[in-house]
């Protein structure tokens, strides 16, 4: 079952997070992490907010072990600062129609 992830990052800024998905070897703009459906982050008062749609709670849990938290950790951000899940009931992803 798919399932909405916020992080609310305090105290980490933009350039802190952009630096972790290139050396995560992102692109803006491109493809999300592998189980990602949707992917998103803003900034807030203390610092950032990342919101993402996942296939699953336990996809979102071994990418956030593995490789999320080493990384900003690496770069000097205590993550996960607050961590909530939401239960997806749909969701539509930004693929373009083809005919």
């Amino acid at each position: 079952m798919a399932v909405g992830v916020q992080i609310d990052v305090v105290s980490g800024t933009l350039a802190q997070y952009d630096e972790v998905v290139e050396r995560m070897g992102y692109l803006p703009g491109g493809l999300p992490a592998p189980n990602v459906l949707f992917h998103w982050v803003t900034p807030i008062e203390n610092g950032f907010r990342v919101v993402d749609v996942w296939e699953s709670r336990e996809a979102f849990d071994q990418f956030a072990r593995e490789k999320m938290v080493p990384l900003f950790e690496e770069v000097g951000v205590r993550v996960p600062s607050e961590i909530t899940y939401f239960e997806v009931h749909n969701y539509l992803s930004g693929g373009r129609w083809r005919r």
